[in-house]
């Protein structure tokens, strides 16, 4: 590979690292071509991106975007594939339910929304990380629990309502 094609793909790589908070490292090596196109498979189902890199060139690449990727160069060593997408524990869940099947791949680091973890034992905690869509919706269930109550006691017959209305008027 020539230094233009090297600079260009370290480009590439940097850009992706650029736009996206959630990047895992694994390791996928022993899979045979089977097991890895399973994976690939599994990996477009559900929308994560699946690269294999060069350790020094994705480090490269970290280097040149402006978030902070040092906790991760300890763990550039060996075969490093580079799994990339928009939702936190969507590449978590799919490395567990593959390695239903498989002992691989094994979780090097992630990084997402900032924070990085290390090591495969972080699966687990990284597999219940939440999505936008459920910490939004949590919220709103938060925020209308206290309206519920008020609505179903207004519905309750009028003797109940009496009697929440005197208590209330008691305690004050």
């Amino acid at each position: 590979m020539t230094t233009a094609e090297k600079n260009q793909l370290i480009d590439m790589l940097a850009e992706q690292l650029r736009v996206n908070n959630t990047i895992y490292l694994t390791d996928i090596s022993n899979l045979n071509s089977v097991k890895t196109s399973d994976l690939r498979r599994l990996c477009f189902k559900r929308n994560v991106k699946l690269m294999m890199v060069k350790n020094t060139l994705l480090k490269k690449a970290m280097e040149k975007v402006d978030k902070d990727f040092s906790g991760l160069y300890p763990i550039l060593k060996g075969n490093t594939s580079l799994m990339i997408s928009e939702v936190g524990s969507v590449p978590a869940r799919l490395i567990s339910e593959f390695r239903s099947t498989s002992d691989r791949p094994v979780l090097k680091g992630a990084f997402v929304e900032e924070m990085i973890y290390i090591g495969d034992d972080q699966l687990g905690f990284l597999e219940s990380l939440k999505t936008k869509n459920e910490m939004v919706g949590d919220l709103i269930f938060l925020l209308q629990s206290p309206a519920r109550n008020v609505i179903s006691a207004l519905q309750s017959p009028s003797r109940k309502l009496a009697g929440i209305l005197k208590t209330m008027s008691e305690k004050e």
